[in-house]
């Protein structure tokens, strides 16, 4: 899993977002084990399934299928990007 700066910037709100890369697709029980880090919506419904996972430090959103999914991290608590990285590192 490797972390690059994204090119969608929101510092003007105190909000930092990072592109998460994987070496695979992602996967409906990949996502599925996202759900414990915070408030989870999964789309499988759609042509593009869709998911977030939200918390009040931190937005976690990506596409079923795709290789990478983004995070956005409130600036106060860049801290929380380590338990992230932790935790999806222990599911993959």
């Amino acid at each position: 899993m490797d972390r690059i700066e994204s090119r969608e910037r929101c510092a003007e709100a105190g909000w930092y977002a990072y592109d998460y890369l994987f070496d695979e697709q992602m996967k409906p029980e990949f996502i599925r084990r996202l759900h414990p880090l915070g408030n989870f919506v999964y789309l499988s419904m759609l042509a593009k399934p869709f998911f977030k996972v939200e918390s009040d430090y931190f937005l976690i959103k990506g596409i079923e299928g795709d290789n990478f999914f983004r995070i956005a991290v409130h600036e106060a608590h860049q801290e929380v990007l380590e338990i992230i990285e932790e935790f999806i590192e222990g599911i993959v």
